[in-house]
């Protein structure tokens, strides 16, 4: 048990807190801080919400978080650190919080382990042509004569597999990539050969990349550098038939060449984000049997909300007993970083 109990706020919207906290977490929340878990901060200007942020020395943020800027920061004296139990937090962490000095954690590393996990299926159901066997078994209904034939190029073995961007989720799928019969590339500016392979891969250039994998998968942050990465250029290198994943941002994509070249045939895909982040009703990609469509649920979904939040408190829990964050966000790295 902590030494102290330092008073807490939640901040976030109101109707997702009983999809984060569970009875358990909410109890062991309890026992780390001293808080209100009625008071639900969306507004800091609300009255309750303006007294409990007076004394509140820790906000425990999630999705839908009001931005702690120079005003929030006047109106909380006592504020020393944001504990978000989510993934980025760019949308609503302000320049006066680092220039306060705020301490800020991130729950990004529990949320990697959700897209890792999707993102390993999917090339594996990738290159097992899953999605074309699909569409041509519900057309035939029946036996075919040899699917076999049919798809003799199909399978796990020796294919090349490509990461865009060794960030924390790169890097995880890598792991959990490394004991099949893969090869794995890499692209990352920021990566050494030497890291790349002690990672277990081969750091190529992004044209490269996209000219040999089988599968492509993107793993960068949104960042101005990345926006569009993957061109018309880049998408004609890729092989006829490979596969494009991604489980990042849909900034990193041209929309329109994407678009193109998946309503060709040429190329599958499967698409968990896109630009805008809900695409309009007339869009293709619903409906194209070569594309799998998610809606934005790689990440943590359903009872994996739960490992962020569990990830969230501990934080906190260090914190109250005086120990450095676990997962710490520093300024300097936002400009590389989701």
């Amino acid at each position: 048990m902590p030494v102290r109990r330092p008073r807490a706020l939640l901040a976030m919207d109101p109707e997702l807190l009983p999809r984060l906290l569970d009875d358990a977490s909410a109890r062991r929340l309890q026992e780390v801080a001293e808080l209100d878990v009625e008071l639900v901060a969306d507004d800091f200007a609300r009255p309750e919400v303006a007294a409990a942020l007076a004394q509140a020395e820790v906000l425990l943020t999630f999705w839908g978080a009001p931005a702690v800027d120079a005003r929030a920061l006047a109106a909380a004296p006592r504020l020393k650190a944001v504990v978000h139990a989510a993934g980025s937090v760019k949308d609503f962490v302000t320049e006066a919080c680092w220039d306060r000095g705020i301490t800020v954690s991130s729950a990004a590393p529990a949320n990697s382990v959700p897209v890792a996990e999707y993102t390993v299926a999917m090339v594996l159901l990738a290159n097992k042509c899953v999605m074309q066997l699909r569409e041509e078994y519900r057309s035939v209904r029946g036996r075919h004569h040899d699917w076999h034939q049919r798809y003799g190029h199909a399978g796990n073995y020796r294919r090349i597999v490509g990461i865009v961007g060794a960030s924390r989720i790169g890097r995880r799928v890598i792991e959990l990539l490394r004991p099949y019969d893969l090869e794995l590339l890499v692209y990352d500016p920021y990566l050494s050969d030497h890291q790349a392979t002690a990672l277990g891969t081969r750091r190529v250039g992004l044209d490269e990349l996209c000219r040999i994998s089988d599968v492509v998968s993107l793993h960068a942050p949104a960042l101005p550098e990345t926006r569009a990465m993957i061109d018309r250029r880049r998408l004609a290198l890729m092989r006829d038939g490979a596969t494009l994943i991604n489980t990042a941002r849909g900034s990193l994509v041209d929309g329109a060449a994407v678009t193109d070249e998946l309503a060709s045939g040429r190329l599958h895909a499967v698409i968990d984000v896109t630009d805008p982040e809900i695409l309009p009703a007339d869009s293709p990609l619903y409906d194209l049997p070569n594309v799998l469509l998610t809606p934005h649920i790689a990440g943590s979904l359903g009872n994996e909300l739960h490992r962020m939040a569990g990830s969230a408190i501990e934080e906190i829990a260090r914190y109250a007993a005086g120990l450095p964050f676990m997962h710490a966000v520093r300024r300097e790295d936002l400009n590389h970083t989701a």
